[in-house]
């Protein structure tokens, strides 16, 4: 009998490097253990609506001037077109944005949707409000399985009593390949579905390395 597969949400707001990372992991993930990932949309700007002058001057800025759009393109070809181009908009974004260093622009978008196949013109949703009911409500879904002092990504999946397992992360660089990424992967899941584990962390001393 063929091992039965489990499905992995993963909430992701394409203009965060660090949730790039750990969604190329997921697709490791893929490879290697009997996970499907299904991918859903967060937003860093709905999460820091309410808390902009807390936060440092460039990163507010950028919430302001940049987070918006890409989120909105996202969901807009997911209302218009399914869910199941929603990995792969995700795919040509993030390769376009941090890979390839073009930048959350308006180029760059209009480029990755060419690149799935999806219409040019959907990048005009960057900058309307019509499918904003639908993001929040999908950022909803993912933060309230874990609350509010985290941020993008978040994964959801089965646990193996049949409980769902949330959690913030993993934030990881470079890109764990292979058995390196199953590893992690059970581990993660281990310490996840632990009752009364909240937090593992240490400080942040290499960039995303985007290999």
């Amino acid at each position: 009998m063929s091992e039965s597969r489990t499905t992995a949400e993963f909430f992701f707001d394409p203009l965060c490097p660090w949730a790039w990372m750990t969604s190329r992991w997921m697709l490791e993930v893929e490879k290697v253990r009997p996970v499907d990932v299904s991918w859903k949309v967060m937003s860093l700007a709905v999460l820091n609506e309410n808390r902009l002058d807390e936060l440092p001057e460039e990163y507010r800025e950028m919430l302001e001037t940049k987070a918006w759009g890409p989120v909105r393109v996202v969901i807009a070809a997911q209302q218009l077109h399914g869910d199941e181009v929603v990995g792969k908009l995700y795919t040509a974004l993030g390769t376009r944005f941090h890979n390839n260093g073009e930048g959350p622009t308006r180029e760059a978008i209009v480029g990755a949707l060419t690149d799935v196949g999806l219409p040019g013109d959907l990048a005009d949703y960057a900058d309307k409000d019509t499918y904003d009911t639908e993001l929040r409500a999908s950022h909803k879904e993912g933060i309230d399985k874990v609350g509010q002092d985290v941020g993008t990504p978040v994964i959801a999946v089965p646990g193996a009593d049949g409980d769902e397992v949330a959690f913030f992360g993993p934030v990881v660089t470079p890109t764990p390949r292979g058995e390196a990424a199953a590893r992690l992967w059970d581990g993660t899941l281990l310490v996840a579905s632990t009752p009364g584990f909240y937090e593992i962390k240490r400080t942040r001393t290499a960039a995303p390395s985007f290999e």
